[in-house]
């Protein structure tokens, strides 16, 4: 990870991004809908989670931030909800499925 992996990112299941973007293109609305998750996690307990998920035995290294990586990153999802009726649905502990997949 970079830095102390205190920074946030948010993830989301494939299926959501397709649901989202065909229910825009489905749509109306020509102006740009973002359609990401709300949910953030700081990059740290993002490691933990796949750590624990995959039975790693690896710790987390910290290599040097780059300076401009951003601290945060939690989309507004408040047009999608409102224009496309569209949210994620599947919860990031429900990723064990992908991974279980593979």
């Amino acid at each position: 990870m970079f830095g102390d992996g205190s920074q946030t990112r948010s993830f989301f299941d494939v299926s959501d991004l397709v649901d989202g973007i065909y229910k825009l293109l489905m749509s109306d609305y020509h102006l740009p809908v973002n359609v990401g998750n709300p949910s953030e996690i700081s990059i740290k307990e993002f490691g933990e989670e796949i750590l624990k998920l995959t039975g790693a035995k690896q710790k987390l290294i910290s290599l040097p931030l780059p300076k401009d990586d951003p601290k945060q990153r939690q989309p507004d999802i408040t047009k999608a909800k409102a224009i496309l009726g569209w949210e994620p649905k599947v919860n990031r502990d429900e990723f064990k499925i992908t991974f279980d997949y593979f």
